[in-house]
């Protein structure tokens, strides 16, 4: 999740030279290209049945391409503050879709953890903005504000149910297999509009750098941070997984601080105190019982290949 906090806010300028669909498109080939070895099946892993096979789809549609769309579209219809204080809403969402699915109990430390979570990303989304932010705002913002924030809030539940149905996967499937399946189903649901968008847009025009940059953010958004995901599911409860989503807004708004220059309000930080309040509630050492269930263990296979 900070690493997804970091791309997010270095990818800003990718976005403003590359249309976002071709963007995504380009993303996923270049990662398909960087990990066909993973497509491979272990020789101790079961084949995929038609349930598994459907829950990668829907990992890879709801988590990589629907979240973007809505995200993206939807910020450009609400204000910035309004997106940010739904957005605070994914932890939750995560613990009661992972509760009604999974049957994951929610511990009252976990809900305190999910409230600190909650109530950070809120701070940091009531914090006044600086410099581009108003401007990214516009009039388009205020036209369907509601539209905007119903979108918004999709988003939200995707996030969430690529946390709960990652999950399910890692019982299943390897991280590394399951990195490179979800990024293939996006590339495959991107490429019609990566080549409308491609046969219309002057690829002369993008500077080296961007290029560079480019192959690091997919790098980063395909294979790195999505293995280290699918790895740590596998030892932790969805519900306690969904409380490091708080990290992804902390960590792209310290990349704003640190890298873009912008400032830190005494808001920002009381927002900062209260989501790693909920990060220390959320991993606190507990009694075996309050412990991630052995019924997903790491697989032989994936030990092996951790020494590769």
């Amino acid at each position: 999740m900070s690493l997804v906090g970091c791309y997010v806010a270095l990818s800003k300028p990718l976005v403003a030279a590359i249309p976002v669909l071709l963007l995504a498109w380009l993303r996923f080939g270049i990662a398909a290209l960087a990990m066909p070895h993973w497509l491979r099946r272990p020789a101790d892993e079961a084949p995929m049945t038609r349930r598994t096979r459907g829950l990668v789809f829907l990992e890879s549609f709801l988590g990589n391409f629907l979240f973007s769309i809505c995200m993206l579209f939807g910020v450009s219809m609400t204000s910035a503050v309004s997106a940010g204080v739904i957005m605070a809403a994914i932890p939750a969402m995560v613990a009661l879709i992972s509760w009604i699915f999974l049957r994951e109990r929610i511990t009252p430390r976990v809900m305190s953890a999910i409230a600190c979570a909650a109530l950070g990303i809120a701070l940091l989304a009531l914090a006044p903005a600086h410099g581009h932010a108003s401007a990214a705002a516009g009039e388009a913002p205020r036209t369907l504000p509601w539209l905007g924030n119903l979108l918004v809030f999709c988003a939200v539940l995707c996030e969430a149910a690529y946390a709960v149905i990652g999950k399910s996967l890692t019982g299943k499937l390897g991280p590394r297999r399951i990195s490179s399946l979800i990024n293939l189903w996006g590339f495959v649901l991107s490429t019609p509009f990566g080549i409308w968008l491609a046969l219309h847009f002057d690829f002369g025009g993008v500077r080296p750098a961007l290029w560079a940059l480019l192959v690091v953010y997919a790098l980063a958004a395909s294979i790195w941070t999505v293995w280290l995901w699918m790895t740590g599911l596998r030892s932790v409860p969805a519900s306690q997984a969904g409380v490091f989503t708080v990290l992804l807004p902390v960590s792209a708004a310290l990349v704003g601080v640190l890298v873009l220059g912008e400032q830190l309000t005494a808001l920002q930080l009381a927002a900062f105190g209260a989501a790693l309040l909920g990060v220390v509630l959320a991993t606190w050492p507990g009694r075996k019982g309050l412990r991630a269930p052995a019924a997903h263990p790491l697989l032989p296979s994936e030990k092996n290949n951790s020494s590769q």
